[in-house]
């Protein structure tokens, strides 16, 4: 089911022994725009530390609570790789977390989570993965692994869904907007569409733009460009921010753009 990122800040995490902290942020990779952590800020228990949450761990989402239940416990999470959450997460960053909880890495494979579509899997499955528990060894095989990716070109960084939101969106015949939220997908953690707010060019609405229309990104300009026409986004249906879209709307905005359907497109790839 869609969900609006916005509604998932402050959600409550808890591992199976106690409170671990509430969400702060998200990181999604920058090639297939899905999920990989949810950044969650642990509060009194760990002195405020932030730390990361894959959501292969979650087992439970509750949103009447506004709450996620993890396959951890708190000193599972305590005792897991400390990480600047300012900076954007390298793939070095992203093999010592998965290998630290013992999680298939998903790089270098056809669908979005390695072996699947979704991260549900049975974590009992991953045990076989973790990092080895020497010093000298850990550090070797990170290394190996990091450089492994870098060679085969696939060393993307993951990118905070806080930091992309206010990036300005340009049209191929100029400005149009500005991101203002993202629509995730709550079982595969993919985000389906940045909400788009057109009122900086216009007295305008907030419509959608999915991922594969994007055709550059730039980061240190804080830009989108998509692949999409001024007036073409300017006639899209409009986004309404109060229910979330249906399957119906949502196949008539990708009949408007005359792009295919992503429920039956590849993931888009950078």
């Amino acid at each position: 089911m869609l969900r609006n990122i916005n509604d998932l800040y402050g959600f409550s995490v808890a591992a199976s022994d106690g409170p671990i902290g509430e969400i702060r942020d998200f990181y999604f990779d920058d090639q297939t725009w899905t999920i990989r952590f949810f950044v969650v800020e642990t509060g009194a228990w760990l002195g405020g530390r932030k730390v990361l949450i894959s959501p292969i761990a979650i087992h439970r989402l509750d949103w009447a609570a506004r709450a996620l239940s993890a396959s951890l416990t708190r000193e599972r999470v305590e005792a897991s790789p400390n990480i600047d959450t300012t900076k954007p997460v390298s793939r070095q960053h992203e093999v010592e977390q998965f290998g630290y909880y013992g999680y298939p890495f998903y790089w270098g494979e056809p669908q979005l989570w390695g072996g699947g579509p979704r991260p549900g899997m049975s974590l009992g499955s991953y045990e076989s993965m973790q990092l080895p528990t020497e010093t000298g060894a850990r550090a070797n095989f990170v290394e190996a692994q990091t450089e492994l990716h870098r060679e085969r070109g696939d060393d993307p960084h993951l990118r905070s869904c806080r930091e992309i939101e206010r990036y300005h969106i340009h049209a191929t015949d100029g400005d149009i907007g500005h991101v203002e939220s993202c629509l995730v997908d709550d079982e595969a953690w993919a985000i389906r569409y940045l909400v788009v707010n057109t009122s900086d060019w216009w007295l305008g609405h907030q419509t959608l733009v999915a991922p594969s229309w994007i055709t550059d990104v730039g980061w240190l300009d804080a830009t989108v460009s998509v692949d999409l026409t001024r007036q073409a986004v300017k006639d899209a249906p409009v986004y309404d921010a109060e229910a979330l879209p249906t399957r119906e709307q949502e196949r008539g905005l990708f009949e408007h753009y005359g792009r295919p359907d992503h429920a039956v497109a590849a993931p888009p790839s950078a």
